[in-house]
């Protein structure tokens, strides 16, 4: 059976003290859908990166993002953190995971 590419999506959060960030929240289809309502409704940014969220939906809920994705997190929160200053204009980063 082939099915068609359902949209996926993950939620991350870092609270003071971890050791990296967590995966919150993950789903496909109508669970995606909503993580990222849900997301817009509180006013956090939504970054659409296939190849990232493939990655993150590897990761267990409430587990830490793998060492081999640090830099590629660092990056994307480096860019939201100056975005939210109004540092620079919403282009995301073009950053691929290694």
């Amino acid at each position: 059976m082939n099915r068609p590419n359902r949209q996926m999506a993950v939620a991350l959060a870092y609270r003071s003290g971890d050791t990296a960030p967590k995966v919150v929240a993950s789903g496909r289809g109508l669970i995606a859908q909503a993580i990222i309502e849900r997301a817009k409704e509180h006013g956090v940014f939504v970054h659409e990166s296939a190849e990232l969220v493939a990655m993150l939906m590897q990761v267990e809920l409430d587990q830490h993002i793998p060492p081999a994705l640090y830099l590629a997190v660092a990056e994307l929160l480096a860019w939201l953190y100056r975005l939210e200053r109004g540092e620079i204009p919403a282009i995301p980063p073009t950053a691929k995971p290694s």
